[in-house]
């Protein structure tokens, strides 16, 4: 069995601001978390993104929950239509 620490990806992320927001290095955090300075900078290649690029990927976070939510809002207006078409299918007979 691996003895490996598995770490989310939100730590992951909190761990590379640290280095990158706030300027802590990179040696000083891997220390404080408890992980390899390896692990640390694999992680800041993968997470840090350019301001603009995170601004991005929120504004589609928040466009694509808006689009579901009015998704499941039309679904639902759809079933309760097929419903009262049934309803009156019946009626009409």
């Amino acid at each position: 069995m691996s003895s490996q620490n598995r770490f989310t990806d939100e730590f992951r992320r909190d761990a590379v601001a640290q280095v990158v927001e706030r300027g802590y290095s990179v040696s000083e955090v891997a220390e404080r978390l408890g992980v390899s300075t390896k692990s640390l900078y694999t992680w800041k290649a993968r997470f840090s993104q350019p301001a603009m690029a995170r601004e991005a990927e929120a504004d589609l976070a928040l466009e694509l929950r808006r689009i579901k939510k009015e998704l499941a809002r039309v679904a639902e207006e759809r079933d309760i239509l097929k419903k009262a078409a049934a309803y009156f299918a019946r009626e009409s007979r």
